[in-house]
């Protein structure tokens, strides 16, 4: 079912990056995406709503007459919502709130010489533009793993959006609208896709513009992303989700066949990978995954993810093979299902999550472990980690010296300033300490 790399006993004759470029990786070219966003992005910046109403119309077959949901249809939503799924919603608010309140960070003051103080604080944005998607999936949960962490943080005003949906009288998904108002968040937008990040971007006369843009998307999200970087901050270029199963001879197959069935329900372009030392393992789940697939909902769509070039089963020689390939293909979600698995994965270093043992699914990390499921994506996990609080907090350092502690360091600022040519940066601080 897999298509496999056999790479046992080889592994450590390849350096990082060739390791790199042996692993299957899914195509994902945001600048050919990027220009055919531009154009939208750049028409929002000029003509703000109209231009987004007519994206939306053009994209999603509604006609917007206000990009704002009502008050009434986000109260609505949460009365409607079936008592089950709002028990669901809760347990995952309430678990990443828990898990996402121990990042706070604390003023630091550091007196590095008597008189001279450094003060860091962390402060949190002012505005944030949340992005919930609403494509093959719509996401629900997504507003909680970005609403939650932009709460703790403190950040003062957010704003939602998420496409409009034809089956919802044009507004998003009940399930999106619902969670939004169990957290509390009233200002929604109907608008999806490239045409939700050029308004947060650039604002509308409805919507204000933005500090920082978070949250999953499609390329075209990522492309639009990329378009109005610096202009506002933004979380990631996050590509189509992907999880790699560190398995051996101990797991079940039917959990790992399992498991990267999950993922692949996401996209077509979804990538499952399974690294084992076991070619017995390897042959139990493909058979699990020929017996279940026909079966799912998805089917054809999960099909397609596992017979594409971005998944497949990598063979290693050992586990210290399998940690080696797992640190060069970087996973946003990491399963690790071995003996002593827990061990195994405090030697990973790069993973956007870490699943450890046969319990800890990924489809738990979606959900309700607490842990924030907006996770870097295409080997970024080497140098980027996951969305959080500290996504919404700048370090602000404050410095505050005496004369005396000025005076103390004053020859050696002149001494760095001259070496460097900028005679002036020194004399900035000698003339504070000439005679009157």
């Amino acid at each position: 079912m897999l298509r496999r790399i056999d790479l046992s006993g080889e592994v450590p004759g390849y350096s990082a990056r060739a390791l790199r470029e042996l692993m299957p990786r899914a195509a994902f070219d945001v600048n050919e995406a990027l220009r055919s966003v531009q154009p939208l992005i750049d028409d929002i910046r000029h003509r703000g709503t109209a231009a987004v109403v007519e994206i939306v119309e053009r994209f999603d077959h509604v006609r917007l007459e206000h990009l704002r949901v009502p008050a009434e249809a986000i109260k609505t939503a949460v009365e409607e919502l079936d008592p089950d799924l709002r028990r669901a919603y809760q347990t995952s608010i309430d678990r990443v709130r828990a898990a996402h309140e121990a990042q706070r960070l604390p003023e630091v003051v550091t007196e590095v010489a008597p008189g001279g103080t450094v003060t860091e604080r962390y402060l949190p944005v002012d505005r944030v533009g949340l992005y919930a998607p609403g494509g093959l999936a719509v996401l629900a949960s997504s507003v909680i793993m970005n609403a939650v962490p932009a709460q703790i943080a403190g950040v003062g005003s957010i704003a939602l959006a998420s496409p409009s949906q034809k089956n919802n009288n044009g507004l998003p998904d009940q399930g999106i609208l619902a969670v939004a108002g169990m957290l509390g968040i009233d200002e929604v937008y109907s608008v999806g896709g490239p045409a939700a990040i050029g308004m947060f971007a650039y604002g509308t006369d409805e919507c204000a513009p933005v500090d920082m843009i978070t949250g999953p998307g499609n390329i075209y999200v990522t492309a639009a992303k990329r378009a109005v970087r610096g202009l506002v901050g933004i979380d990631a270029e996050a590509g189509t989700t992907e999880i790699a199963v560190i398995a051996d001879a101990t797991a079940d197959p039917a959990h790992v066949a399992a498991d990267l069935i999950s993922q692949a329900e996401h996209d077509p372009a979804a990538a499952s990978v399974l690294i084992t030392d076991s070619a017995d393992l390897a042959d139990a789940v493909d058979a699990e995954l020929v017996r279940r697939v026909p079966d799912t909902r998805h089917a054809g769509r999960i099909q397609t993810a596992l017979a594409g070039e971005q998944s497949g089963t990598i063979l290693v020689a050992d586990i210290d093979e399998a940690v080696a390939v797992a640190d060069a293909y970087a996973a946003e979600h990491l399963e690790i299902q071995t003996a002593d698995a827990r061990e195994v994965a405090l030697r990973v270093r790069n993973a956007g999550a870490i699943f450890v043992g046969a319990y800890s699914p990924v489809s738990l990390g979606d959900y309700c472990a607490g842990s924030n499921h907006v996770l870097p994506t295409g080997g970024c996990a080497r140098h980027s980690a996951g969305l959080s609080v500290h996504t919404f907090l700048r370090g602000v350092h404050i410095i505050d010296y005496s004369r005396e502690a000025l005076e103390v360091v004053a020859a050696d600022v002149v001494a760095f300033a001259n070496s460097e040519d900028l005679p002036s940066h020194g004399e900035a601080v000698s003339v504070r300490f000439e005679a009157k």
